[in-house]
């Protein structure tokens, strides 16, 4: 091959991987990056699966410990979108296989996670080993043990005592198991009426909140009445020993005049039926009374003891003749002067009595028993 030919093919060689460089720079990832930091990492190798939802999506690709920690560093399909929340956990299909790392939880929206993003511990979790669970298994019996809580036979004589009691109770036991099985029922059944009466009783203890100082004040009254009764409670059981004694010659008497009593409230129910009957004159007697007793006592002349009356006759003669008609009546023996009564006053005719048809109540309105 000539010096030329070998120019042209070096060239060519150079351009192709010039283009296949520029064709890998301006594409886009295949894979995503990051790291997870665990407590323990048993079980957990090179090339083991990264899952979501038990799918294959990557792998570890490098395990480092640091201190008491366990960093893995893993790879995933960048195809597959993860949650930017995402935690990472160490699950194990069966006791004896490998495990793997399951991301969780599925993504449905929002922000991915990012590339070459760290996850902490807070972040991370790990199932309990077998051998763990024997270790803890270990300490509780040894803490209950002949070395432990049992040191001095508490816990031999705790189930001694238990066996004792439940000896011959079974019947009983499953008969208050029962008892207390139907009473929770019973509240489940009745938890709307419950919690409608705890919410009122919510309300009331908030009315009685709201209202602080007034029940306050009810208190202090309530606390004050208390004490004057606690300083009188003598007085207070005298009174009720006097009263007792007071009911007992109540009950004497009212059995000794059971006749007149009854006598007398027949008679109190006649006198209330005529107060019924006369309502109506009481009430005016009631509405003229006042006007009455005040006229009265304007009436009265306190300088000469006497009652001063108005004389509102409209006849002829003025006093004098007043005077002369009262003397003219006949069936009186006074005379007076002609000159006197000159005036030519006609006298009074004798009043005659006006006849009724109306018949006369001689009870006077029901307030006397006519007499037959």
């Amino acid at each position: 091959m000539s010096t030329r030919q070998r120019l042209m093919a070096l060239t060519v060689l150079l351009g192709l991987s010039g283009l296949t460089a520029g064709c890998g720079v301006f594409s886009n990832p295949t894979t995503k990056h990051f790291s997870a930091d665990f407590d323990r990492a048993v079980g957990v190798y090179v090339h083991s699966d990264v899952r979501v939802l038990g799918v294959k999506i990557g792998e570890v690709t490098k395990i480092k410990p640091e201190g008491t920690r366990v960093r893995l560093e893993m790879s995933y399909d960048a195809s597959y979108k993860i949650p930017k929340d995402a935690q990472a956990v160490l699950l194990a299909p069966s006791i004896v296989s490998d495990r793997y790392v399951q991301l969780t939880p599925v993504y449905e929206s929002g922000e991915t996670l990012p590339d070459n993003v760290h996850l902490g511990t807070d972040r991370t979790a790990q199932p309990v080993e077998l051998d763990e669970i024997y270790k803890n298994l270990d300490t509780l019996n040894q803490a209950l043990g002949p070395e432990g809580a049992n040191k001095h036979g508490a816990l031999s004589d705790l189930l001694k005592v238990g066996a004792a009691n439940l000896n011959g109770n079974g019947a009983a036991l499953n008969s208050t198991l029962t008892g207390l099985s139907q009473a929770v029922k019973t509240l489940a059944d009745s938890r709307t009426d419950l919690f409608g009466t705890i919410s009122n009783l919510q309300d009331f203890t908030t009315t009685i909140a709201r209202n602080d100082s007034v029940v306050r004040a009810f208190n202090a009254d309530l606390a004050a009445v208390a004490a004057q009764l606690n300083g009188e409670r003598t007085d207070l059981a005298t009174a009720i020993k006097q009263l007792s004694v007071a009911l007992a010659e109540v009950a004497s008497f009212v059995k000794q005049n059971k006749d007149n009593l009854t006598a007398n409230i027949t008679d109190l129910a006649s006198v209330t039926k005529v107060l019924v009957k006369q309502k109506a004159a009481l009430r005016e007697f009631l509405d003229t009374a006042p006007t009455a007793l005040s006229n009265l006592q304007l009436a009265y002349n306190s300088k000469s003891g006497t009652l001063d009356t108005r004389d509102n006759s409209t006849g002829q003669g003025g006093p004098a003749g007043a005077l002369c008609n009262l003397l003219r009546i006949p069936g009186l023996p006074l005379t007076l002067p002609p000159a006197l009564c000159s005036g030519g006053i006609p006298l009074p005719k004798a009043p005659t009595a006006a006849r009724s048809s109306v018949p006369r109540d001689l009870t006077l309105g029901g307030i006397l028993v006519a007499s037959s």
